[in-house]
């Protein structure tokens, strides 16, 4: 807090609580966290924590911590104008001084509760809240977020590398990589990785490690297991000086029935729901939000608004929505009650998510705000005004389901599930769609994501560089859970560290590594991939329904019509002779395959530019003859037509027409930077134009 906020705290402070209450109260502060938890603060000269929480069926609010040897009537707080708010100033406290407030409930009972707008906690299983102040650290990444500002993100590329922050890497004796530990070591690897965000599971502070943060206490805390805030903004800080962003997760669906939470906070429901049939999640044993009470919204929205704020975060995936829309999520017949039009949608819930949407867009126009939402809700990436829920990305979670079956069966069954492979296609620009292999994919029963793949050792080493290649050629943003990219064997586990070992003794691990982080760079390089993904005028099918052979084909394109096809196998034997329909005669060079000996493949593909004729096939007028290797990925691009000879007059030198078509090779700009592949196609067969 400034000199000038402090002297006018010090003369006037109901004019500095009264109106940000006024808006609490209405559901419109977005920013709670200037007014409530714990604050810095002057009085009569005396330094000190001021501090203001809301407990509206209390009897008595008291402050306790070691400051006052845990004593309910040392530091009884005062009611604030609006009757519902406690406040008291205490002079003499430091940073890291613990503290809970002592509540006295409407039927005489206490109870201990951690600050709900705390910034800081004692490392679980304590359960205090810490006073920290958060003013003070110096950001670097000014020049990432000028950047930012200016950048489109739809037609951007967006490939997300999902991290447990817990598990990703441990020390030896077992204890937790710090943020700062992961400033280290982290941050160079995504980048080297060629990603271009992370995605980090729930790092808001949570007291069962089991929950993999899911379970929140503290809305307004970074968990302190591995260090403290300005340390957590320090891990963001150099991931945007690196040029990677970096999205969290977000739970405003739920929240665990710890006694210190915000489980019946002031001795009843109050952050929950106090109807009976919107109160629990049953499965999850936890508490739901109550979208329909004011303070509440204006506590979740200013959670939001904070993670932005204070953490400089890109974004926030928001998790369950699907359980927040809807009434009978999760309950049998019986166990729910119908909204007032006699349907299963939450309205209070769809406005909530509205309101969220436009209050974080309004205050952070470059945010992502990623839904996790498993069903056919509508419009979820469209703006409120028009129906939607004002999300501007959503988890593709039925490719995902499809991609997950039709890759775990034995190839020879595939055939018969062909659609799994191709419906995605249906849907694919009724929404902004991330493409997401997730930690819920690789835990515990369900099998990492190469032992999904049926086969030798061998095949499924190529079946998960083919269904790569085909996830990063597919419409859509992608995202992967750490481990995927080397081969980890063994299902995610929140105990132990990745199985980093593998890379250095196995070199099939390696070797896919690497070819991950090519197909990374790769995506990048490629506005073909990327710039297009809301129409089909960024996608052709080629071949759809080859079933019985198990291999797809088609054309991306970006905004300039500059093309790229991808060809895909998930068949288990060689398709020697394959025709590739295709629209154009001409000649189709391979620029990337997964097949390549150098990623662990046989190089069976033995050409590097093939000539279309006019033979038609799969609906196309010419096609092109390719030796499939199974279990492979192969990119084309087709190359330029040859100019057309200049007509020469009779006697002119047929040497200098020879000399002016060879001419103009040069693959890098006048700049000298790198061109995409469909660019360096073109330039190879283009006359100088000087």
């Amino acid at each position: 807090m400034s000199k000038e906020q402090q002297m006018r705290t010090e003369q006037h402070p109901e004019q500095e609580t009264d109106f940000p209450l006024y808006l609490y109260h209405h559901g419109k502060n977005d920013r709670i966290y200037e007014v409530f938890g714990a604050h810095k603060a002057a009085k009569d000269g005396e330094e000190g924590y001021v501090f203001r929480v809301w407990a509206p069926h209390a009897k008595q609010v008291a402050v306790v911590g070691d400051f006052n040897g845990w004593d309910a009537e040392k530091n009884v707080m005062q009611r604030m104008v609006d009757g519902e708010t406690f406040e008291l100033f205490i002079p003499g406290l430091k940073q890291y001084d613990v503290y809970k407030y002592c509540i006295t409930a409407a039927d005489g009972r206490q109870v201990m509760k951690a600050d709900p707008i705390g910034f800081h906690t004692e490392t679980p299983p304590a359960t205090a809240s810490k006073l920290y102040d958060l003013e003070g650290y110096e950001w670097k990444d000014g020049e990432y977020l000028e950047a930012l500002y200016k950048k489109n993100v739809y037609t951007s590329p967006m490939n997300i590398y999902e991290v447990n922050l817990l598990s990703w890497k441990k020390h030896d004796d077992g204890n937790y990589y710090s943020y700062l530990d992961l400033a280290r070591e982290l941050v160079p690897y995504v980048k080297e990785m060629g990603y271009t965000h992370v995605e980090f599971m729930p790092v808001t502070e949570f007291p069962y490690d089991g929950s993999w943060g899911y379970q929140v206490t503290g809305y307004f805390a970074v968990t302190s297991r591995l260090g403290t805030p300005k340390d957590f903004m320090a891990l963001v800080d150099a991931f945007h000086q690196a040029g990677i962003g970096v999205i969290l997760d977000w739970v405003p669906a739920h929240f665990p029935k710890d006694a210190h939470g915000l489980y019946e906070f002031d001795g009843q429901p109050l952050y929950e729901s106090s109807q009976w049939d919107r109160m629990e999640h049953k499965s999850w044993g936890t508490r739901r939000f109550d979208y329909g009470r004011n303070e509440v919204l204006s506590f979740l929205i200013s959670s939001a608004c904070f993670l932005f704020d204070k953490f400089h975060c890109d974004g926030l995936r928001v998790d369950a929505v699907a359980s927040m829309l809807y009434l009978d999520y999760d309950k049998r017949e019986g166990e729910w009650v119908p909204n007032i039009y006699g349907e299963n949608k939450n309205l209070e819930a769809i406005a909530f998510l509205r309101k969220l949407n436009e209050a974080v867009f309004l205050r952070y126009p470059h945010a992502l705000m990623i839904a996790e939402e498993s069903t056919a809700w509508g419009l979820v990436t469209k703006p409120g005004s028009v129906g939607g829920l004002g999300f501007n990305y959503k988890w593709n979670m039925g490719w995902m389901n499809d991609m997950l079956s039709y890759i775990s069966l034995n190839p020879f069954f595939r055939m018969n599930n062909h659609n799994k492979l191709t419906f995605s296609m249906m849907y694919a620009f009724s929404e902004n769609y991330v493409l997401p292999i997730s930690h819920d994919e690789v835990v515990y029963g369900k099998c990492s994501l190469i032992n999904k793949m049926p086969g030798t050792y061998e095949e499924k080493f190529a079946g998960v560089r083919s269904f790569l290649g085909y996830m990063t050629a597919h419409p859509g943003k992608k995202l992967g859970f750490m481990g995927y990219e080397f081969g980890q064997f063994n299902e995610w586990d929140y105990h132990k560290q990745l199985d980093f070992f593998l890379v250095d003794e196995y070199e099939m691990h390696k070797k896919l590594q690497n070819y991950v982080k090519d197909l990374n760079n790769f995506y990048k390089s490629e506005p073909a991939f990327f710039e297009v993904e809301d129409s089909w005028d960024g996608f052709e099918w080629l071949a759809s329904n080859d079933a019985d052979k198990n291999i797809v084909s088609f054309i991306r394109r970006d905004k300039k019509g500059n093309e790229i096809i991808a060809l895909v196998s998930f068949s288990g034997a060689d398709n020697a002779g394959y025709w590739m329909g295709v629209n154009k005669r001409g000649k189709y060079r391979v620029v990337f395959n997964s097949d390549d000996k150098k990623y662990g493949g046989d190089g069976k593909l033995k050409k590097s530019v093939y000539t279309a004729t006019k033979k038609p096939s799969h609906g196309k007028q010419y096609s092109v003859v390719i030796d499939v290797p199974k279990l492979s990925c192969i990119y084309f691009v087709k190359e330029p037509d040859a100019p057309k000879a200049e007509k020469l007059p009779a006697g002119a030198s047929k040497k200098k027409a020879a000399t002016a078509s060879v001419k103009g090779k040069s693959t890098t700009n006048k700049a000298g930077a790198k061109t995409s592949a469909a660019t360096k196609a073109k330039s190879a067969a283009k006359p100088d134009a000087k």
